[in-house]
């Protein structure tokens, strides 16, 4: 007879979605002060370089894409907020955060420029709340969504991001394929994700880490008894840069390419629509 399935290790399919869901419904309410803490706020570095990369996509499609990206400019303080939907209806780039989680990355992406406003889907409710107090009164607009199946109609999005949620999906091309349809022709896609450093000594301490340290705080801090110990064994399941880079292509995404973060801790992968 088969041993049960630990509660850490990723499921496949329906019971992804839903060990996902339950993971990030009951830690919602400390998991940006382990985000940070675990990641000894690198995330936000991390997180920013992302946001270069979408800008950079937004400006490169400029002359395909020009009442998107003329709107392109250093963002005022009192910039307009927009629509209060984040219509397409409203002027300036629209754009996507999927699995946002608590909005930290909605927030950063309103700094690509003036007029810009950001969709933030999740399907964990209690996380987009955590993300309420952050998003009040700035052009960011939650929706619970699954990300394979996006509430939105097709080409919506001059851009999208997906920061630590790709791998998380019951299927990933699916995921990939799902965002393409919601992004313009020429949008880009951006994807911030852990991966394996390749360097054998800073792979060994990152191991040490991730399979020791971290479980042992998350579960202290937060108080739940696996979710920590799923992260590391997630991101262990989870395509490295050249099989990302590959499933992006067989997704349809064009112009794809990657970069190596803090010594190959995470990746940034991007491509066009």
């Amino acid at each position: 007879m088969a041993s049960p399935r630990n509660h850490a290790d990723p499921a496949e399919g329906e019971d992804r979605r839903n060990q996902v869901r339950t993971i990030f419904t009951e830690i919602a309410p400390r998991y940006d002060l382990l985000n940070h803490v675990l990641s000894l706020n690198v995330d936000r570095r991390w997180r920013r370089r992302a946001v270069h990369r979408l800008r950079e996509g937004l400006v490169a499609h400029a002359d395909a894409s020009s009442r998107c990206c003329g709107k392109l400019r250093p963002r005022a303080k009192d910039a307009d907020s927009g629509s209060a939907s984040g219509s397409d209806s409203a002027p300036g780039p629209r754009l996507l955060d999927c699995c946002a989680g608590t909005c930290d990355l909605s927030l950063d992406l309103l700094r690509i420029g003036a007029g810009v406003r950001v969709v933030s889907a999740d399907f964990a409710l209690p996380m987009l709340v955590a993300g309420v107090r952050k998003t009040a009164d700035r052009p960011v607009f939650l929706t619970c969504a699954d990300a394979l199946e996006l509430p939105f109609p097709d080409d919506s999005f001059s851009g999208a991001a997906i920061a630590f949620g790709l791998r998380n999906l019951a299927d990933v091309v699916a995921g990939l394929r799902e965002l393409r349809r919601v992004l313009r022709p020429s949008g880009r896609l951006v994807i911030l994700e852990f991966t394996t450093p390749p360097n054998p000594a800073v792979r060994a301490g990152y191991h040490f880490y991730f399979k020791r340290v971290l479980p042992l705080v998350g579960r202290v801090v937060s108080g739940h008894p696996w979710a920590y110990t799923y992260l590391p064994r997630s991101v262990g399941a989870f395509p490295g840069p050249e099989p990302l880079a590959d499933e992006l292509r067989m997704a349809g995404y064009g112009d794809v390419d990657y970069e190596l973060l803090s010594a190959g801790i995470a990746a940034l992968h991007w491509g066009s629509a």
